[in-house]
């Protein structure tokens, strides 16, 4: 009894973490809407698309011990999406916005690293959270490139208003911050390791609970 009541608490963990990595990540085309801000809005998704998707990938990964389980958990994540976008274009909202699967090659390397080192829980951690963390900016770049004209999208549907404390600043051109890709590759690293660590824990954590 124990044994399922673990696995049980194992999935439901998994089914939790995928449906909120969704939720949180299916507006995060809409940097596209803030013209203003795009750069600003794009590192912000970028880098909640990275934790979200490393947390449940991690944590799939080491419960299963199997190589490959962390691109699956970003497949369903994908295909999440998909499905929940699909229903907001049936409402009129602009579906192009996440049809790139940007998270499969970030948690291929989440295998690979799982892999490489003969399934080493730390170094999934370390080197697997670096890579994740420092890929997917790049790979949702290729995202925005990919998706309909930016100011035509923009003015096609409606979109907030700013309030006043965030009228935009002209930005400071040429200089590193001002780098989308890698701002958020740099804040990824940093961070994908500690939510790496964390997906890891919650198998820790549910072992202690079903004892």
């Amino acid at each position: 009894v124990m044994v399922w009541l673990r696995r049980c608490t194992h999935y439901l963990f998994i089914v939790v973490v995928a449906v909120n990595s969704t939720l949180l990540t299916i507006n995060a085309g809409d940097y596209i809407f803030y013209t203003d801000w795009a750069w600003t809005s794009y590192v912000v998704f970028s880098i909640s698309q990275t934790l979200m998707l490393v947390v449940g990938a991690c944590h799939y990964l080491t419960f299963t011990g199997v190589p490959g389980t962390a691109t699956y958990y970003a497949l369903i994540m994908t295909l999440y999406t998909w499905i929940a976008k699909g229903a907001w274009f049936s409402l009129g909202y602009p579906y192009d916005f996440i049809v790139t699967p940007v998270w499969l090659p970030s948690a291929m390397l989440l295998d690979l690293a799982y892999w490489a080192t003969k399934k080493n829980k730390h170094s999934l951690i370390f080197f697997g959270g670096v890579l994740c963390g420092m890929s997917l900016p790049l790979f949702n770049m290729v995202n925005l490139l990919t998706v309909a004209d930016p100011l035509e999208t923009a003015f096609k549907y409606p979109r907030p208003t700013l309030p006043p404390y965030m009228t935009p600043i002209e930005p400071q051109v040429g200089k590193f911050y001002n780098s989308p890709v890698a701002l958020g590759a740099g804040a990824g690293a940093v961070l994908a390791c500690t939510f790496a660590a964390l997906g890891c824990k919650l198998n820790t954590w549910t072992y202690r609970w079903m004892a």
